[in-house]
């Protein structure tokens, strides 16, 4: 019986944010070991990164086609941690080779590269997932259940924002000469900064505790003379005729990294913020707002059993996406046993996901060149 794993990694050197964040997430697995890696473009970046993490050198490659090549059947999984234009050259080249991916999202910057990507993998019979992380995070899970189960009864609207302001300063530049940001460069983020960085982890995040699908929306976006999106406001229609709305931008002053989330029902509503991710507020029908809290009591669905540590003891960024990986983990050694993984097993962001999150934010920019018009999204 296989009991462990071992993966390798495209890009995320230590001077990359969301890398470090994949490696010490997967830290947290004991089944999960880093055994190559083309970390960096920059040779020295890449040969430093290998070094501090004990990766032996001739398992360390310049490029993911030879990586790809040499690790044919002897990794388990790739995790993709590069900026978005690298995403379907390196999916599609370890895909090719027989090897399942983990991949940051955006998941591509076309649609019919996703779509391709879906392809292969099905094709392959390969897992695939895509780094929605914050629907690792265990209270989400517990909001999915409870609406499922009715707790809310059906849902009538909904309302989520990302709002932060890591951008805020390239308002004040009079050209876009910073080479730093490439989120905010076509070539490197495609059509979309704003939404396609943080609009699609709401997209994918309603859908998740919700079950709703997209059926068409309306949007504006707000460039402030830049070359890509900083402030989206969408207006969206789902497939069962309920309404919400959504709120991206990079250029709230004072906001860190704030997602919030209101779901409305005929019979409560439920409230989360991811500044506060161990909490959710449950206000049922005539009764007083109550805050459930992580492995507190009044938690009574299955995911309420999924907290690392006890009441109290804060949960974080790292676990939601040591979350996500676990069920990817699960996935892999059940199949790799010739077992057949279950839904919990299954309980991650898939290459579909991926898909449904390129469509969005095509749309959303559609529909704002376009004098906001209705988009259908299928």
């Amino acid at each position: 019986m296989f009991k462990e794993v071992t993966y390798g990694m495209v890009g995320g050197d230590l001077k990359a944010l969301i890398g470090e964040c994949h490696r010490k997430a997967l830290g947290l697995d004991p089944r999960a070991k880093l055994v190559c890696g083309c970390f960096s473009a920059i040779d020295e970046l890449n040969d430093e990164c290998a070094e501090a993490y004990h990766v032996d050198k001739s398992r360390v490659y310049y490029n993911a086609e030879d990586m790809a090549k040499a690790e044919a059947g002897k990794i388990d999984f790739v995790s993709i941690c590069t900026p978005n234009f690298v995403h379907y050259s390196a999916a599609k080249t370890f895909l090719e080779h027989g090897i399942n991916v983990v991949c940051e999202k955006p998941l591509t910057l076309t649609v019919e590269e996703a779509e391709d990507l879906a392809r292969i993998a099905k094709e392959k019979n390969l897992v695939f997932a895509v780094d929605y992380c914050y629907s690792g995070y265990v209270m989400c899970k517990v909001m999915k259940q409870m609406i499922a189960r009715g707790d809310i009864g059906k849902i009538i609207a909904v309302n989520a924002n990302y709002i932060e302001n890591s951008f805020l300063g390239l308002l004040a530049e009079k050209e876009q000469v910073n080479g730093r940001i490439w989120r905010t460069d076509p070539k490197y983020s495609g059509i979309s900064n704003t939404c396609a960085d943080d609009g699609t982890h709401v997209e994918h995040l309603v859908h998740y505790v919700t079950g709703l699908k997209i059926k068409r929306l309306l949007a504006t976006t707000d460039t402030f003379g830049k070359k890509l999106d900083l402030n989206d406001n969408i207006i969206l229609e789902y497939e069962n005729g309920v309404h919400g709305a959504y709120w991206f931008t990079q250029v709230a002053c004072g906001c860190p990294n704030e997602i919030d989330l209101r779901i409305m029902g005929t019979e409560g509503c439920l409230e989360w913020h991811q500044t506060r991710p161990d909490e959710v507020v449950y206000i049922k029908k005539g009764e007083a707002p109550r805050t459930l809290c992580r492995a507190g009591d009044g938690i009574d669905v299955p995911a309420g059993k999924l907290a690392r540590v006890p009441f109290g003891h804060p949960e974080g960024y790292y676990i939601a996406i040591a979350n996500i990986y676990r069920s990817v983990i699960d996935t892999i050694l059940k199949l790799k046993n010739g077992e057949t993984p279950t839904e919990e097993d299954l309980d991650f962001p898939d290459v579909e996901t991926g898909v449904n999150g390129v469509k969005f934010f095509h749309a959303v920019v559609e529909s704002a060149q376009n004098n906001s018009k209705w988009v259908e999204i299928n």
